[in-house]
């Protein structure tokens, strides 16, 4: 791998580590499911913004519907959640979560896509299961239902990602594919009006008691626009250049950066739970993603 694809990967694991940071300081404030409409949105119209800058070719052959059905499963409803489980769980908690992603795909594929678990695979997951549990009983957060209820939102989030994976490979990638940045806009067009109904009902139930002020929107900003739009074009980038395999150890490195980000400016409390839970987990990846990894790799947070 040259030295840039390596500074590329380090620079998207921790602009995708960083979203998480911004979903803890923007959903208290606004609430869910405002943050998870406005991430989707304003990522939306980034990404559009750089696609008629990039001048590209708005031919979707006929899988436009595809991709807004995949919007939801791979955007809107995993956002919607990581916002729920923002309103509870440090980003650190989160960040670690979303790495069982890979795991998920395994237990789905098996289930639902006639999928081989290998001995090695199934390893993997049964450490993985076994590091959230670690983190959710002895991390810095009390263990009650609501931290329950919060890593629940975020496993299923990672399980979203697991089923977009496979349909993108069957839906998207058949037939001669699609350009990956269409499929990305595509799909934050379709979670922005999965998320839109949710947005104006939850402004009739429980509308916000304040909008915030700059730090929310700069959040939000950040959240859309360099995290999902801007993180959007980096990754399929870093497709193109080192290929779906490479690409996918971003998942490694997503938590360490969710610590981190937590820890610096939320001052989120540090625990020998995130080194335990987290070792555990990223030995579980490996075991995972080692033997073989979809050519289609499903986008994190």
């Amino acid at each position: 791998m040259r030295l840039a694809d390596l500074l590329r990967l380090l620079l998207l694991a921790a602009i995708w580590g960083a979203s998480f940071l911004f979903m803890r300081i923007v959903a208290p404030v606004l609430g869910s499911m405002p943050t998870a409409f406005f991430r989707a949105s304003f990522g939306m119209l980034g990404l559009l913004t750089i696609l008629l800058l990039m001048r590209v070719n708005w031919d979707f052959r006929g899988k436009l519907k595809h991709c807004l059905v995949l919007g939801v499963i791979n955007a809107g409803l995993p956002s919607a959640m990581y916002c729920l489980a923002a309103l509870v769980l440090p980003a650190g908690y989160s960040a670690i979560l979303n790495a069982t992603t890979p795991m998920m795909g395994v237990l789905i594929g098996m289930l639902f896509f006639a999928e081989a678990l290998t001995l090695s695979k199934a390893f993997g997951v049964a450490i993985g299961l076994f590091g959230v549990g670690v983190l959710t009983r002895t991390g810095p957060v009390e263990f009650d239902l609501t931290l329950l209820l919060g890593a629940a939102a975020c496993l299923v989030a990672t399980t979203c990602y697991g089923f977009a994976g496979f349909l993108t490979r069957r839906w998207i990638g058949q037939q001669g594919g699609l350009d990956n940045r269409l499929t990305a806009f595509a799909s934050l067009c379709g979670a922005s009006l999965f998320l839109l109904p949710l947005f104006g009902g939850a402004l009739i139930l429980q509308p916000p008691a304040s909008w915030g002020g700059a730090e929310v929107w700069l959040s939000l900003a950040g959240l859309g626009l360099v995290c999902t739009a801007f993180a959007y074009v980096l990754y399929f980038r870093l497709l193109s250049d080192i290929g779906p395999i490479k690409a996918s150890t971003t998942t490694f490195l997503i938590p360490p950066f969710g610590v981190l980000w937590g820890a610096l400016l939320l001052d989120e409390p540090l625990s020998w739970a995130y080194l335990y839970g987290g070792v555990l987990i990223a030995v579980a990846l490996w075991l995972v993603v080692r033997p073989s990894a979809p050519s289609t790799v499903p986008i994190k947070a």
